[in-house]
């Protein structure tokens, strides 16, 4: 139903892409910046504080950071990577911190020897709901944007506490090695019975990593 789908909104997400792939794209290209001037493998020293703000730990929301010369201060992941949460400036970014339309949380991780190793994009839960249910297209732009080719995906379907929305149902997990990079893509769209009709799971989240 997943492939399906994204047979019949292709021509939509295309023009969709074409609005939006420009600075708010989650990359700019694969040799550019991952996310505007952020690009993995970078050092630390090399990152501009200019255009961002709301430095915080991601692992400990109430640590607030001066800028990302402070990771020192957040505490490990499981993975090892220390991740600061942040978004745009809204003197730049006054409608908020958004990638191809969709308000984000974003987060960076940085490894011990001081540079980015990785890049979290995830849409934003609190957004308005007809944004919420359009959340998991984002990951088809990121999908696009580092090639249609290449990806490994996994598709899950309906079950008894995972139903359509409005006959739309999406669960799909995608990954691909590119360029130094590993890029995971995970897109849901699936409602649990029961519960309100507002409260149903409309996410895009992808993770950008250094590749070993």
């Amino acid at each position: 139903m997943v492939q399906s789908l994204a047979g019949r909104t292709r021509a939509a997400v295309l023009a969709l892409i074409a609005c939006t792939a420009s600075a708010t794209s989650p990359v700019a290209g694969t040799t550019q910046g991952d996310l505007r001037d952020l690009t993995i493998g970078a050092a630390v020293a090399d990152l501009p504080n200019a255009g961002y703000a709301g430095f915080r730990c991601a692992d400990a929301p109430d640590v607030s950071l001066a800028g990302w010369q402070d990771w020192r201060k957040c505490p490990r992941d499981p993975s090892g990577l220390h991740g600061i949460r942040f978004g745009y400036d809204p003197a730049t970014a006054p409608e908020g911190t958004k990638v191809g339309g969709h308000l984000v949380v974003l987060e960076l991780l940085i490894s011990d020897d001081a540079h980015v190793d990785g890049l979290r994009i995830a849409t934003d839960p609190a957004s308005r709901l007809y944004m919420r249910k359009k959340a998991f297209l984002l990951g088809l732009q990121a999908k696009s944007r580092y090639g249609e080719d290449g990806w490994v995906c996994t598709e899950g379907s309906p079950s008894a506490d995972k139903q359509p929305v409005g006959g739309v149902f999406v669960r799909e997990q995608c990954k691909k090695s590119i360029d130094g990079r590993q890029v995971s893509i995970e897109r849901n769209l699936f409602a649990r019975p029961g519960r309100d009709l507002k409260d149903f799971v409309g996410e895009s989240r992808i993770t950008i990593l250094r590749a070993p």
